[in-house]
């Protein structure tokens, strides 16, 4: 195994750190990972880790990046493969917390970041992060106002909040509970009850 990380190219290699970080932000908090902890997972000294990161700060921006970019690119598939803005809120929520279960550690990853005092570069991405996030959510709510789907006397502010905020407490709720899988087989359940507080009720004639 270490040889074979060995022989790859320097950007596989740096592929390779990543979700080793993510590996071990499994089973410890993110604060303690070191970067001897990091070279011992893959099989490397740490001499061999810093040729492709300077610092453990590096290591930690280039996992931030790995999160936002998988994350933003698994929002986009999911609206661009629905046929409607709450069929699309829908498949985003399915497919962040199917996210997060294959990869528990990030959510205790970003919670580190976000909650780190003053301002660091991996925390800047995380706040760039939702901020992107947030705004596709809440993109989609407007849309689904215009489309006639979701009550227009709804706030898309609160709609919004309410949806990243019931994400993140099903991961912290993961991360508590140590159980991913009783978080994802909510998932439908949870959504259809956020679907029913801003979607357009349609009466029944009599």
């Amino acid at each position: 195994m270490t040889q074979q990380i060995k022989n790859l190219p320097a950007e596989k290699r740096r592929a390779v750190t990543v979700q080793a970080v993510i590996k071990l932000a499994e089973e410890r908090n993110p604060y303690d990972i070191t970067t001897s902890a990091i070279a011992a997972m893959m099989g490397l000294t740490q001499g061999a880790l810093f040729r492709h990161f300077l610092s453990k700060d590096v290591i930690w921006n280039s996992v931030m990046e790995w999160v936002r970019s998988c994350l933003l690119v698994r929002v986009d598939q999911a609206t661009q493969s629905a046929k409607s803005p709450l069929a699309a809120l829908e498949a985003i929520f399915m497919a962040h917390l199917d996210f997060v279960s294959r990869h528990p550690g990030i959510p205790r990853i970003l919670l580190t970041e976000l909650q780190r005092t003053g301002t660091t570069p991996a925390k800047q991405l995380a706040q760039e992060f939702l901020t992107e996030y947030e705004q596709r959510i809440y993109r989609l709510i407007e849309t689904g106002k215009t489309f006639g789907e979701i009550t227009p006397y709804v706030s898309t502010e609160s709609a919004t909040a309410l949806f990243v905020g019931t994400i993140q407490g099903l991961a912290v709720q993961s991360i508590v509970k140590d159980s991913q899988n009783q978080s994802l087989s909510q998932a439908a359940e949870i959504f259809s009850l956020y679907r029913r507080g801003i979607e357009v009720r349609h009466e029944a004639s009599a």
